[in-house]
């Protein structure tokens, strides 16, 4: 069964879904859906539209066109029903830092709905998820960010949603204390009846979901599982560092054949068995190489082969937050 294309036993199902801001369009008629049990990842730099699409599944920014279900109700006329079987992790922190952890937990209880016998349980079990119940009488504001975090992410499951959107969840966060938060996700994935709804700019977390859509300038540029879109890349990258960018890359073309761009102030190329390539670019260039770099395909490199660019060159470019601007400005 489906409704305008989209399939209602869907956890997400989307279909030319848009926002417009004034004369800035933030997402341009994406479609897709998210199997139920799925960690599903939004992939793209900031200002991507990413953070726009989560709002409007999630009822805080009405589409300008298409239509979404979310657990199976519409986001513009069955917002209630679609705000009951959500749980949301802000990107930005929206704890109460006066009050304790359990205390922040009740209140969402109350916000919820959640009836007074269950809270209890629930909330032990939730903060115990996160390894948080030992601190459940402690102040918000004296914890560190990774414990923040992790408590925001047990007010999300605390009236058990049925998706569960994570906006940037580790943002800011230094590699270890990621790397916990996503032990923690991947145990409550087994723990929980739930779908994971994720966006990032991080390649390493990409690498957690079950499929990725790589967003770029509000479209929806390929999706499938983060293996099979490293293996549609099919090439490794190398990178040199010498002391003619300009010429190297004219003699890359001149001499190999091949394309080549400055990345991340590097330049870089693809090309089959790059190790294989090396001693050839090395006996054959013209140009002194004073370092080299090769790598298998990353999520980075698939980034680039179907946008044109890495991350980081598309976040420090500026373009993808003109939206961004515009609102601001309320145009």
């Amino acid at each position: 069964m489906s409704v305008n294309g989209g399939d209602v036993n869907a956890a997400v199902a989307v279909r030319g879904l848009r926002k417009t801001y004034g004369k800035v369009e933030a997402v341009k008629g994406v479609d897709f859906e998210v199997a139920p049990g799925e960690v599903f990842g939004f992939l793209g730099p900031n200002g991507a539209g990413k953070t726009t699409t989560i709002s409007m599944l999630c009822t805080l920014a009405t589409p300008t066109g298409g239509t979404a279900l979310v657990a199976g109700h519409d986001i513009v006329t069955e917002r209630d029903a679609v705000r009951r079987n959500i749980g949301l992790v802000f990107q930005e922190p929206t704890l109460d830092g006066y009050l304790t952890a359990e205390q922040n937990l009740r209140f969402h209880a109350e916000l919820y709905g959640v009836p007074k016998d269950l809270v209890g349980d629930r909330m032990r079990q939730v903060l115990d998820m996160v390894g948080l119940w030992d601190r459940r009488d402690g102040k918000v504001m004296t914890f560190s960010g990774g414990m923040k975090r992790r408590l925001e992410i047990a007010r999300g499951l605390l009236h058990s949603p049925r998706v569960l959107f994570l906006d940037e969840p580790t943002v800011g966060l230094d590699p270890q204390t990621r790397s916990a938060i996503w032990g923690y996700i991947g145990k409550l994935r087994h723990s929980e009846d739930i779908t994971i709804f994720m966006t990032t700019h991080y390649m390493d977390e990409a690498e957690y979901c079950d499929r990725i859509a790589i967003i770029d300038h509000g479209e929806i540029v390929v999706i499938d599982s983060p293996e099979a879109l490293k293996a549609s890349v099919g090439k490794d990258r190398v990178q040199i560092q010498t002391g003619d960018d300009e010429r190297a890359m004219a003699l890359l073309k001149e001499n190999f054949g091949v394309e080549a761009a400055v990345r991340e102030g590097q330049v870089t190329f693809a090309v089959p068995s790059g190790e294989e390539f090396v001693p050839r670019l090395f006996a054959g260039l013209g140009v002194p190489i004073r370092s080299v770099s090769v790598s298998r395909p990353s999520l980075d490199d698939v980034f680039m082969s179907y946008t044109g660019s890495t991350i980081r060159d598309a976040e420090s470019s500026g373009t993808g937050n003109q939206w961004m601007r515009a609102m601001a400005r309320g145009r």
